[in-house]
């Protein structure tokens, strides 16, 4: 399977310390194939606070500077809580291809949160793999979507 952007959008990208060296390993995926990005940080692999390079980057992916967003920290649960805590951002904490094949068909995730101290590099390949290359199905899931903001549209 490719890796590809299917926009002309860049990727965001934010980790915190934890996650630094498998951003690491994504920026030179991304590099390799072409494909723009926005790093958000963290910048070094010195103790850092996920909070401070997620808000950024699901901001960023919010308001439609960049799509999708990756976001990384050791577990990925931390990051994950955070850009979740943006009512336009649905992240999906992803730990195989299937989740994330499903995060995308059905939940239409716009990040894809990665726990960075626990897969491998050809792991988080295959997940970003099938997270970019997968489409919302729309349907039924998109009636289910249209419920997760707390202040839905039409309400």
């Amino acid at each position: 399977m490719s890796l590809f952007n299917n926009t002309e959008k860049p990727i965001g990208l934010a980790s915190d310390h934890a996650g630094f060296q498998a951003k690491q390993y994504v920026l030179k995926i991304l590099e390799e194939k072409g494909i723009p990005y926005k790093d958000f940080g963290a910048y070094d692999a010195e103790s850092s606070d996920y909070a401070d390079f997620a808000h950024p980057m699901a901001s960023a992916v919010e308001n439609g500077e960049c799509y999708p967003g990756i976001a990384i920290c050791g577990t990925g649960n931390g990051i994950n809580m955070v850009v979740n805590k943006h009512q336009g951002i649905r992240g999906a904490l992803c730990w195989t291809p299937e989740i994330a094949f499903y995060a995308r068909t059905h939940n239409d995730a716009n990040v894809l949160s990665l726990p960075g101290r626990i897969l491998t590099e050809n792991e988080i390949y295959d997940i970003m793999v099938t997270f970019l290359n997968t489409p919302f199905e729309g349907g039924r899931h998109k009636r289910r979507i249209d419920k997760i903001p707390l202040n839905p549209v039409g309400s």
